[in-house]
C-alpha cells in the first residue's frame, strides 16, 4: 500500500503544480490586462449595483485558489484516462478566461465581450458538470466562480448598453 502511494505521489505533485501554473498564468494575463481596468472602469456609466473596482482583485484571486484546487482533485481523481476530457473543458474555459479581460479593457469590445462570457459561462457549466462526476468537491469549489460568472454577464451587457 505505501508503494501505491509513493508511485503516485510524484504525480500528484506534477498534477498541482500544472494546475497552480495554468491557473497563474490566467491570473497573469488578467491581471496585465486589468493594470489600466480600474481607471477604465471607473469612467465607464455604470448600473447603480455594480460592484467598486477594488473588489475585483480579491475575489478573482479566491476564485483563481479554487479553480487550481478544483483541477487538481480531477487530475489526482483515478482513472486518469477517463480525465482528459473534463481537463480539456477546463482548460478551454481558462483560455476564454484569459480572453475576457483584453476584450473588454483592453480592445473595448463591450459587446464582442458579452458573448465571449457567454461562451466561457457554458464552459464553466460545462467543467462543473463534467468535473461532478470525477469529483464532487471539485465542481463544488467551481460554484462560486459560475455564480460570480453569472454576475459578471449581467454587469458586462448593462455596461455595454449604457455605454452604448
Amino acid at each position: 500500500m505505501t508503494q501505491g502511494v509513493s508511485r503516485r505521489w510524484p504525480r500528484e505533485w506534477a498534477g498541482l503544480a500544472v494546475s497552480v501554473i495554468a491557473v497563474t498564468i490566467a491570473a497573469g494575463v488578467g491581471g496585465a490586462a486589468a493594470a489600466r481596468a480600474a481607471d477604465t472602469y471607473g469612467r465607464l456609466q455604470q448600473p447603480g449595483w455594480a460592484p467598486p473596482a477594488s473588489l475585483f482583485g480579491p475575489m478573482w484571486t479566491v476564485l483563481y485558489v479554487a479553480m487550481a484546487i478544483s483541477a487538481w482533485l480531477v487530475w489526482r481523481s483515478e482513472p486518469s484516462r477517463e480525465n482528459r476530457v473534463p481537463l480539456i473543458v477546463y482548460g478551454i474555459q481558462l483560455v476564454l478566461n484569459m480572453a475576457w479581460t483584453p476584450l473588454f479593457f483592453g480592445l473595448g469590445w463591450r459587446g464582442v465581450a458579452f458573448i465571449e462570457i457567454l461562451v466561457l459561462w457554458g464552459f464553466i457549466a460545462a467543467t462543473v458538470m463534467l468535473f461532478w462526476h470525477r469529483s464532487r468537491w471539485a465542481a463544488t469549489l467551481l460554484l462560486p466562480y459560475l455564480a460570480w460568472s453569472t454576475f459578471a454577464a449581467v454587469l458586462n451587457f448593462s455596461v455595454w448598453q449604457l455605454n452604448s
